[in-house]
């Protein structure tokens, strides 16, 4: 008898607890792992892959900074003193992950992990195993709920929200259309941080290249994928109480860079990135 078709390759077939799911259907998790180098994605997600990457191509590079904004950002972060992470729309784990960079810096920092697919769940679970009981842990909720989140019992078990937090919601919002209102998603969130926290955002935009945008957002649209970019200025309505630390909003690769920004002056930046302090 083969394996059911459902089932992930590595999870056994009489394990009940494995996650369901149609390798068929593309998903924005493991289309983003597959420009990352990563080997966690199916052929549906290659497709989606190749095909906006072969009529945009700076997306590939553009999604490898904005990975590389996030270590920079959560590393930033903890040497502020930071020392609790929510992390939002974590994706696949792959190298720098969010608990791992912080607890470089401060090994007592606490991380809270958040996605809605399950198969970044599976991934969760495997690396929670090597991280400190009670410093980690992985969340299966979605953004657009966020009373869920905030109230969860296992996310305040390593979150105190009357203390400092950050919270990290690196390449997710665009995919929260206008008429489910991130903004106003994003304040339920930002509300509940006390003074001193900080905000940290990268989100895809047209404002520098508008065509190469447009094209990579069609070629990408699929009936169950889709993103929006939005301008600096939409972007910054995330920001409302909070004040921005330089350089401010700019884009992804020239955010507090590791490198010098002249060597790469043709970077075809399409991701805006800034991180706000609660005021």
């Amino acid at each position: 008898m083969s394996e059911p078709k459902n089932l992930l390759p590595w999870a056994s077939p009489r394990d009940e607890n494995a996650p369901k799911i149609d390798t068929s259907v593309p998903h924005s998790a493991r289309v983003y792992d597959y420009w990352l180098g990563g080997k966690d994605n199916f052929e549906a997600d290659r497709k989606v892959a190749e095909g906006t990457a072969a009529v945009a191509p700076g997306i590939v590079q553009g999604a490898r900074d904005n990975r590389a904004f996030l270590g920079r950002a959560v590393r930033f972060l903890a040497e502020q003193g930071v020392t609790q992470f929510l992390d939002i729309g974590t994706g696949i784990p792959t190298q720098g992950n969010t608990h791992e960079v912080a607890q470089q810096v401060n090994p007592a920092a606490r991380i809270a992990y958040v996605d809605n697919d399950p198969i970044v769940m599976t991934h969760a679970r495997a690396l929670l195993r090597s991280t400190r009981e009670g410093r980690t842990c992985y969340v299966e909720a979605d953004l657009r709920a966020p009373k869920s989140i905030l109230e969860h019992p296992e996310i305040n078990d390593v979150i105190d929200f009357d203390q400092p937090v950050a919270l990290v919601i690196v390449g997710t919002l665009m995919f929260i259309t206008d008429e489910e209102d991130p903004p106003g998603l994003v304040r339920q969130y930002t509300e509940a941080l006390a003074p001193g926290s900080y905000f940290a955002v990268s989100h895809v935009t047209a404002d520098f290249f508008p065509k190469a945008v447009g094209n990579a957002a069609d070629a990408y649209r699929t009936p169950n994928l889709g993103f929006t970019p939005r301008s600096k200025e939409q972007i910054s309505e995330y920001f409302e109480g909070f004040e921005l630390v330089d350089p401010g909003m700019v884009p992804v690769a020239l955010w507090r860079p590791d490198e010098d920004p002249d060597l790469f002056p043709d970077r075809e930046h399409g991701a805006y990135g800034a991180i706000g302090r609660k005021i």
